[in-house]
Order: structure tokens, then sequence, then C-alpha cells
């Protein structure tokens, strides 16, 4: 999601210019938002106690009056501006799914009740979706509407509340100030990046029969032979038909009967400890948009997908196309957490799920880590392990992923996940 956000559209067509940011809230701010008394509200009771003070020093009850005058314009002036304006506001209905830098048009109504003046319109709009809206309306007749179209887009990932919609509005001498809110805030959830990626369990540590592993799995793949098709970056070598080799001038892999395997168990690594910085972590954001590739991948091909992070599982097991909004809504909302990897893999291990095809994403190994894979990998569970590679990225990472033998995929920014998942810079031998 890396795009400029949009500026507010045209103005009301009552007239004014567009406001294309929130003032900024000081302790002033703050007291106008919460307790109506604007700057100049406030240096008004500044004069009236001055005045109060002075008045009694000097015994003036001229002096003193005055001032309880003063104060008495405030207090009507409050009082006047804690009125309910008759506003009726309308927001156009926004999608409740967006992808990251979808355009997105939203326009607002409003009709009075009665003849209303200086007005300002505000649309409390996230940073991450696009500018704040504040528009100020000369003029708003009585039972005529006047409309504000303005443009979104968000940038990243994320449940985001676009709203409340509120007017704002002070009292003739301008020692006061209002807001009412016109209409509820609408929420928008903005899916990961969902690209297309190739993840297939070309082979792992116990391969060939009659070896198989200390405790046994069923096999991914069937043993029975189905057809041939075309070598793609990743495919075992060993599974290269040389013979049709010279009679269709190109590689084909042989493809065995489906297996029994259905099930994907992806662990995601949610601990910010080695994760990029910054509000919108880098890599943190490239995970999840693999682990949203990954997921879509297998849906569509039938299986079951199960997700684990740091803090627990995502959601129950997803099977079938139905599940992918569902999920992708829970990837939404994916933030970084203060537990460690470990956490989720002593889970993994607690449950062992031998005919699962396991996908572990991080952008760092420990050697706790490295140990807890090595155990899985020996008991005979297929293992994809995803790099989130950036620039300091720790070299003993990419160490130790080369001595587990298991199918490796580095993850770099800005380069096409299709591209990274074809090709595979390592891949386990046969025992």
């Amino acid at each position: 999601m890396s795009a400029t956000p949009v500026a507010a559209g045209p103005a009301l067509k009552a007239g004014g210019r567009s406001l294309s940011a929130q003032p900024a809230l000081g302790i002033l701010g703050w007291i106008e938002r919460h307790v109506g008394l604007t700057p100049a509200g406030l240096a008004v009771i500044g004069v009236v106690v001055a005045g109060v003070g002075v008045g009694r020093v000097l015994q003036s009850r001229g002096l003193t009056l005055a001032a309880y005058g003063l104060l008495f314009v405030v207090g009507l002036s409050w009082v006047l501006g804690r009125r309910t304006l008759e506003v009726e506001a309308t927001r156009t209905e926004l999608p409740s799914r967006v992808r990251p830098g979808q355009h997105l048009q939203a326009e607002i109504e409003l009709v009075a009740g009665q003849r209303l003046s200086t007005l300002v319109v505000e649309e409390q709009v996230p940073s991450a979706v696009g500018l704040p809206v504040r528009v100020p309306v000369p003029l708003l007749p009585r039972g005529k509407g006047v409309t504000h179209t303005y443009e979104l887009q968000p940038r990243h990932r994320g449940v985001y509340d676009i709203g409340p919609l509120v007017i704002e509005w002070s009292d003739p001498f301008g020692l006061t100030r209002r807001r009412q809110q016109v209409a509820p805030a609408q929420r928008i959830i903005v899916h990961p990046r969902v690209e297309p990626v190739l993840d297939r369990i070309v082979t792992r540590a116990w391969e060939d029969p009659p070896v198989r592993p200390p405790i046994s799995k069923p096999w991914p793949t069937g043993f029975e032979f189905y057809g041939m098709r075309e070598y793609v970056h990743g495919d075992d070598p060993r599974r290269i038909v040389w013979r049709a080799v010279a009679a269709h001038d190109t590689y084909l892999v042989r493809e065995s009967e489906q297996g029994i395997t259905d099930r994907v168990a992806v662990v995601f690594d949610t601990g910010r400890k080695y994760h990029s910085p910054g509000s919108f972590s880098e890599t943190f954001e490239s995970g999840v948009a693999t682990l949203a590739s990954l997921a879509r991948t297998h849906l569509r091909d039938g299986l079951a997908v199960s997700i684990d992070t740091n803090g627990g599982a995502v959601g129950d097991e997803f099977r079938g196309r139905h599940k992918l909004v569902p999920l992708l809504d829970r990837l939404a909302e994916l933030a970084p957490e203060a537990v460690d990897l470990e956490a989720a893999l002593d889970r993994r291990l607690a449950r062992p799920a031998r005919h699962t095809h396991n996908v572990v994403i991080t952008p760092h190994l420990t050697p706790a880590v490295t140990r807890r894979l090595r155990i899985m990998i020996d008991q005979g569970a297929h293992l994809l392990l995803v790099l989130l590679l950036w620039d300091d990225t720790d070299p003993a990472t990419i160490h130790r992923a080369s001595l587990l033998q298991c199918q490796v995929v580095e993850i770099q920014p800005r380069v096409a996940l299709g591209r990274s998942f074809g090709r595979m810079v390592n891949v386990a031998i046969g025992a």
C-alpha cells in the first residue's frame, strides 16, 4: 500500500474552501473540544478573574460589576452554543473490504432543518487512509442540501474507521465552540497484498521408500503415475523425464496421483524484536503478504489451512475458497507482538501432525528456533522455511537455514513473491 494520500475534493457547493488538514490539538485545542471554550473565551474569563480581583482590592463596585457582566456574557454564549442543531447528514456507502492502493470516492450531504451559518464540517479520516476533511460552510439554507466529495486511498492493510462525521460551530461572540456528531463512523477492512505463488512439496529429508523417518508420516503425493507437465523453478530435478526432453524439446517432470496430505500449517513470526522498525514494518508487511498469498493458493487447491502466530492461533482451520475472505479479514488485524517464535513452535511440537505441510515465516533464526525446526524435520514433517530479509538481517540466519536441509525461500522488499518462490535457494537432499 505505498501510495500518497489524496487531498480532499472540491469544497461544499454552498461555498468556501476545503481545508485539507486537521489543526493540531494542544492544551487549548483540548479545552475547546472538551469544555467548549475558545481561546477568546478563556481570555475573557481571565479578564473577569483579574477584574474581580482588582475591583476588590480597589473596592471599586463598578469594576466588579463590569467583570461579572463579562462573565454573564461568557455564560450566555456557552448556553447558546449548547443547543442541538437540526441537521441530517448522509455519507455514501463505502465498500467494507478494499485492496491496498484502491481509490475510493465518498460523498457527504447535509440538509438543515433551520437556517445555519458559519459551520465547519469535519470527517475524521485515519492518516493511513487519506487526509482529514475539514470544510467551512458559510451558509446552510433551511431545507436545502449541500454536498462534498472527497477521495480515499488506503496505503496499508488494517481495519480503519472512517468518521464520525461532525459539524462544528460557535456562538455569535466566538467565545465558545461545540461539536455535534451527525453521522456515525463506517468501518473498512484493507486486506493484505495477495500475489500468485507456487508452493509445491518437492522433497524432504526422508524421501524414498523403504527408508522411512523415525516417526512415519503420510506421503504428500501418491506413487501412481498421473502425467507429465513442464518444469518450473522449484521442482525436484530428480522428477525430470529425460527421455521426453529430446522429443518435446523442453523439460518435463513426472506428476503422481494426489497423496493424502490435505493440510497446511503456517507459523508466522509476529515477534517485533527481529522485524524491521517503523510504524509499518517492511518485513512484517512482507510476511503478512506472503501468508495471505500462500493461504489463497492452498485454499483454491482445496486444502485446509491453519495459521499460528507467536501469540496464538488465527481463527479455526480454514478450508475452501469461500473461507478466503474471512481469513483475509483476520490477517488485516495482525500486529507485532512481544512474544517470541519459540512459543508458537512449542505449541506445534506439542501436537505433532505428521501429515501436515508446515510453513514457517520469520525474519530471524535463533539457535533455539533452529533446534525446534530440526526436531520437526527429524520427525518426518515437511518444512518450507520463508526468510524475510532486509538490510540488517543477521548473516547467521542464512547460515542456520542452510544447515536445516529444507526448502528455503528468501523474501526481499519490493521483489515479486512469485519470483521469490520460484527460486528455492536450498532444497533438502534424500537421506
